[in-house]
């Protein structure tokens, strides 16, 4: 899955760069986006974000490139490979990545199975 987001003058730190925690964001809401659809009607909490580190700076005006992958499914939990890009750059040279992990939870807030193939 591909989503894209305009890095504008409120998504900026004091030095004129993207703030790493609005990257953070974008990237936590783009991966729940692809396990809401991959997984409808299932409660996901994110449980984890892999390694962080911002490769290169970003600007105003960048337009970034959200690249989204399904990596890995256990019991209850899901994971997805997030890249991020200058859309307007070269796609060789990534700007972010991380996984992020989410579990299934209940309304009580316990964890439970995903769904299987066959819907159950």
């Amino acid at each position: 899955m591909e989503n894209y987001k305009l890095v504008m003058p409120e998504d900026l730190n004091h030095h004129g760069f993207l703030f790493g925690g609005r990257m953070l964001q974008w990237v936590d809401e783009y991966a729940y986006i692809a396990a809401s659809l991959d997984f409808p009607r299932c409660n996901l909490v994110t449980v984890a974000l892999d390694h962080v580190e911002f490769r290169r700076s970003v600007l105003q005006g960048t337009v970034l490139k959200f690249q989204v992958q399904q990596a890995r499914v256990g019991t209850s939990s899901v994971q997805y490979t997030v890249n991020v890009f200058n859309a307007n750059e070269d796609d060789s040279q990534s700007i972010f990545s991380t996984g992020v992990t989410y579990v299934r939870v209940d309304d009580d807030g316990t964890k439970v199975p995903l769904p299987t193939a066959d819907g159950s």
